[in-house]
């Protein structure tokens, strides 16, 4: 598959094109509109504060662009921070408003926990069954298995409004969040597959294939 990689100034990018190379994908790192549209799959991922990260989408003119190659139906992959800036807003040093793809917020990490913020490190998932896909009988295929390990870094966490939405929580602590999250031609997940050694590169090619 051709998969572009958006270049919106956030660190992290080449790591996620190398990993993509690596399992026999065509990936390129490009803010251009027509190239984004053209792609079979996109990526948006991204490490950084969610205010920066939103304003650089606005003034590349990316915002409408992502939302229109979701629209398209074809696959979309938001790691780390591009998988907060999904969502419809954010706390994180200020109120600011999201992309609005999938209904909910990002809020921080409770202060009460007595684990470390930010949650840095390789951590277990937890697969959800959404009630809508026990229904239709569509089990999924992107191959995240239950106590897999992952790499997460991150102090913010997503609170979807939807609950079925969700795909995998993770534990940390006492405190259970949404790592991961599938709608339709989307998936997001909090974790790092690109960092996360041969489980990760495994979710990157399936999921693109």
């Amino acid at each position: 598959m051709k998969i572009a990689i958006i270049d919106y100034k956030m660190s992290n990018i080449f790591s996620i094109k190398n990993a993509l190379d690596t399992v026999g994908h065509q990936s390129q790192v490009t803010f251009d509109r027509k190239t984004i549209l053209e792609a079979d799959g996109l990526v948006l991922p991204g490490v950084g504060s969610f205010p920066d990260a939103m304003q650089h989408l606005e003034e590349l003119g990316l915002i409408d662009v992502i939302s229109d190659f979701i629209k398209n139906g074809k696959l979309f992959l938001g790691i780390c921070l591009g998988f907060q800036l999904l969502f419809e807003n954010s706390e994180e040093f200020e109120q600011r408003k999201g992309l609005g793809i999938i209904e909910g917020r990002v809020e921080k990490f409770s202060s009460k926990s007595p684990l470390p913020v930010p949650h840095v490190g390789w951590n277990t998932i937890i697969k959800q069954i959404p009630p809508k896909q026990n229904i239709l009988g569509t089990p999924s295929k992107i191959m995240l298995d239950d106590n897999d390990y992952y790499y997460f870094v991150h102090s913010y966490c997503v609170k979807p409004k939807n609950i079925e939405d969700i795909y995998a929580v993770t534990r940390y602590g006492q405190h259970e969040f949404c790592s991961s999250i599938k709608l339709d031609n989307v998936f997001g997940c909090q974790f790092h597959p690109e960092k996360s050694g041969p489980r990760g590169l495994t979710f990157l090619k399936n999921y693109f294939n």
